[in-house]
């Protein structure tokens, strides 16, 4: 018991805290063009099938490690360092983008809230390319696993506050508010940079003798390297599948659950208070939980372990279907997604963390999470044809195991792949 009161008191550590706070900031933007907006084109009429490929907005997300070598070498507007003056001057940018994206109206303008949910989705992605290198780089190795917790924890809060605190606004004013309110959330981040350290930083410089040789030496440095050290990696190709098709499971559920809960006669506020007792609870121990298992067992076995959890706990949506209009199953449906998602999630981030070499750390894990976001944006944005063909039960069945291939790939890289670096240290 000692020893685990030891693991828990990580988190009170001011790093860790800085995390946690950041990860609320990465994790709320993403349910604005998600989840929450999928409620919105429901309870406005728009067609399922369109639903489901609003989750295409979210492509940005598997395609940040395109500009990452721009936000990871270049400097920012602000001169507060590399790390915290990128992360400001994005963040005042999503503030405003999401702003605007509050202001559309899904019925009259419905392309136009596609690019702006696509421009907000961008914005995001960017800051996650920045929060991710700050936390690798401002924690020690023994405490990337309770940086990943504390990041899954505080990404999930995140998401609550646009999923459940939007909706409850939404019932008490409009879509409007909701936005504006989630588009001041953002001062969180902005002011957990301003206040914060910036990491320790490398300088990279061409040495050339000209103008062109600089150009070709920063090319180098900042583009080909990173994805070049990677690839010496052993099995590096099966990494990469290995995570597309992690969280995919979840991603497609994921996209329609609140459809889901629409369609079965759940209104907006007992979404919210359901989401707002069980979530939190689920929420807040999903992510805790999730750190402590990868620095108990192991970034793999967690993997392994999480990743089953997080597969069955789709099964929670096929009793939802069926049991229809029905409190109970809701809070089980909560419950399941937040706590084996936030655990799931917390290995990955984890592992990811473990992967990148500290001299190309923005690059690396913007290549790395893109390659995760990618299932979660293509695959998903078939969801709605997919639930179309084969109902919600049969639908929900098939995102359980969609995730297997990906399982029984990892149990492969377990005998082949050495431990990532966080582990040994």
């Amino acid at each position: 018991m000692s020893s685990w009161r030891n693991s828990l008191s990580v988190y009170l550590e001011r790093r860790i805290l800085i995390t946690l706070l950041l990860g609320f900031s990465s994790g709320m933007p993403r349910v604005l063009v998600g989840g929450t907006l999928v409620a919105w084109l429901a309870k406005d009429g728009v067609d399922i099938k369109a639903i489901g490929y609003f989750a295409l907005v979210s492509t940005p997300y598997s395609f940040k490690f395109l500009w990452a070598p721009l936000i990871d070498n270049l400097p920012p507007l602000l001169p507060l360092g590399r790390r915290r003056g990128w992360g400001i001057t994005i963040q005042l940018a999503l503030a405003a983008s999401i702003f605007a994206l509050g202001t559309a109206d899904p019925n009259q303008h419905l392309m136009m809230m596609a690019g702006l949910a696509t421009l907000t989705a961008f914005l995001s992605a960017s800051q996650d390319i920045v929060i991710d290198a700050y936390r690798v780089e401002l924690l020690e190795g023994w405490q990337q696993g309770a940086g990943a917790g504390a990041t899954q924890t505080g990404y999930r809060v995140g998401m609550m506050a646009s999923g459940a605190g939007a909706l409850f606004i939404v019932d008490a004013t409009n879509w409007t508010t909701a936005y504006s309110v989630m588009a001041a959330l953002m001062a969180v981040g902005i002011a957990v940079f301003f206040l914060s350290p910036e990491p320790q930083q490398r300088v990279k410089r061409g040495t050339g003798e000209d103008g062109r040789q600089c150009l070709r030496a920063w090319m180098t440095e900042a583009v080909v390297r990173p994805f070049a050290d990677f690839m010496t990696r052993p099995v590096w190709p099966a990494i990469l599948i290995f995570v597309v098709g992690y969280k995919l499971g979840e991603a497609m559920a994921g996209i329609l659950a609140n459809r889901l809960y629409v369609e079965l006669g759940f209104t907006l506020t007992e979404i919210g208070e359901v989401s707002k007792v069980f979530g939190v609870i689920a929420t807040l121990a999903g992510g805790l939980i999730g750190g402590l298992v990868v620095a108990r067992i192991g970034t793999l076995r967690a993997l392994l372990l999480c990743g089953v959890l997080q597969s069955l706990g789709n099964l929670a949506y096929v009793l939802q279907a069926q049991a229809g209009h029905d409190i109970a199953y809701l809070a089980l449906c909560v419950l399941a997604e937040n706590i084996t998602g936030g655990m799931a999630g917390a290995s990955m981030v984890a592992y990811l963390s473990g992967l990148c070499n500290p001299a190309y750390t923005a690059t690396q894990y913007a290549l790395l999470s893109s390659l995760a976001a990618f299932g979660a944006s293509f695959f998903a944005s078939q969801a709605g044809v997919l639930e179309k063909s084969l109902g919600w039960v049969q639908f929900f069945l098939f995102t359980t195991v969609a995730t297997l291939p990906a399982l029984a790939l990892l149990l492969w890289l377990m005998r082949r792949q050495p431990r990532p670096a966080a582990e040994t240290v």
